[in-house]
């Protein structure tokens, strides 16, 4: 709750200057606002006037807020730029740990981090100590960077696991933005078209309405539908760090909007299945992946491939598989259970599916060979068998998830599996 205090505005006199920054950090942490609401917050603040927080609060609140979800966004800011030090204080560690030695006190909630980022825009982590030199041994050395590869290249072929903390965060930012588009498919269902296949219901039905007359044909086409996009991801203490930055990815496909999936449906497992389905549909990715974590509870713990996919066909199946949908495994394969029984599971999986896609990190390595029990009872269940462990390789996979013909690396693994 906001205290009944006078209010502290920054040393910039001009207010109207100072709400219009702050719009400008809300709209950088995900809000959606633009310069018609900004102008309702000026004018609401010149009526309202500015005698205490919490007035003050409220009414950019009101012009500012209109999902549940930015909420706690909104009041992070508020703190922030409305003059807390301690709060500044706090943020400033949670993005920059090491000035001054400041470190992280307290596990950040949902969208802080955000909050600073937006707030904090431009800012630089300070050098590490040993990039510190005194003044005698400090050179400068010109580097000619003409010929290297950019920034944002470098990290789309990264592999997650190397990625420092800086470079995880902008990674996240690329994959946001990532779109996973498929294809309409025809369904048997007709639409009325000036070209196409006669429509002898319709025909019928207009020749009625002229006493039984036939003016002319009707004329339908197949009309088009999507699919539903089912991933099941492996939260495994093997897989911890690109789950994590997958499901970045997942939670922008869920909520993207005009991308044509029918509907998204997501499940984790590692010892157990776990739906996160309404979990990210929240449209805040740090509020839905917080929620999703409290939820699925063997976070980073052993993996039970073939008891969870059992789960999946018994519980899950027949609710979400509909329509032909498209299902997205993704795990390393690296299995405790018998290798029969998974076999089993997934050959039932893939019946039920109109494609199945398995994204494997370990594919990141040339010399990758079919060689675990869980790898090779799961490998002639699949449609197309992919690498996931960077963002190009997410940007391959959009590029081809509908096309029927694309096995990936199947074609060579499945030659690899016959001759051993």
């Amino acid at each position: 709750m906001v205290e009944h205090i006078p209010l502290e505005l920054p040393e910039d006199p001009k207010l109207a200057g100072n709400i219009t920054h702050f719009a400008r950090a809300l709209r950088r942490a995900g809000l959606p606002i633009g310069p018609g609401r900004v102008i309702d917050a000026i004018r609401a603040v010149e009526a309202a006037g500015v005698g205490n927080k919490r007035d003050f609060y409220w009414t950019l609140h009101a012009c500012f807020v209109n999902r549940p979800e930015h909420r706690r966004i909104f009041a992070q800011l508020f703190r922030l730029y409305w003059r807390d030090p301690r709060y500044l204080e706090h943020m400033m560690a949670a993005m920059l740990p090491a000035i001054r030695g400041v470190q992280e006190e307290r596990p950040a909630k949902p969208a802080e981090k955000r909050a600073a980022e937006a707030l904090l825009d431009g800012a630089e982590a300070p050098p590490r100590d040993e990039e510190v030199h005194s003044s005698e041994e400090e050179t400068l050395i010109e580097v000619d960077a003409s010929l290297t590869m950019s920034s944002a290249e470098r990290l789309r072929s990264l592999d997650f696991e190397q990625m420092s903390l800086a470079e995880m965060a902008e990674a996240k930012r690329m994959l946001a933005r990532l779109a996973l588009p498929v294809k309409p498919l025809l369904s048997r269902r007709g639409l009325a078209a000036p070209r196409g296949r006669i429509d002898a219901a319709r025909t019928l039905r207009q020749a009625l309405r002229r006493g039984g007359e036939i003016g002319g044909l009707a004329l339908k086409k197949p009309r088009p539908r999507y699919p539903n996009l089912v991933v099941l991801c492996d939260i495994s203490g093997s897989m911890s760090q690109y789950s994590r930055v997958i499901l970045h990815f997942l939670h922008a496909v869920s909520n993207a909007r005009g991308a044509g999936w029918a509907k998204v449906h997501a499940f984790t497992f590692g010892t157990r299945l776990t739906n996160i389905t309404r979990h990210l549909a929240t449209r805040d990715v740090d509020a839905a992946l917080a929620a999703a974590g409290s939820e699925a509870q063997d976070w980073e713990g052993g993996t039970r491939i073939g008891a969870s996919i059992e789960a999946f066909n018994r519980d899950w199946s027949r609710r979400v598989m509909g329509q032909g949908a498209v299902v997205l495994l993704i795990t390393d394969g690296l299995d405790r259970d018998a290798p029969e029984n998974l076999a089993r599971h997934m050959q039932r999986l893939h019946l039920s599916a109109r494609r199945v896609i398995w994204l494997n990190p370990l594919l990141r390595w040339d010399g990758f060979a079919p060689k675990a029990a869980g790898i090779r009872a799961m490998l002639p269940h699949v449609d197309s068998f992919r690498a996931g462990h960077s963002i190009a390789s997410l940007e391959e996979l959009a590029a081809v998830i509908t096309r029927p013909d694309d096995m990936g690396e199947k074609t060579r693994l499945m030659a690899a599996l016959r001759q051993s």
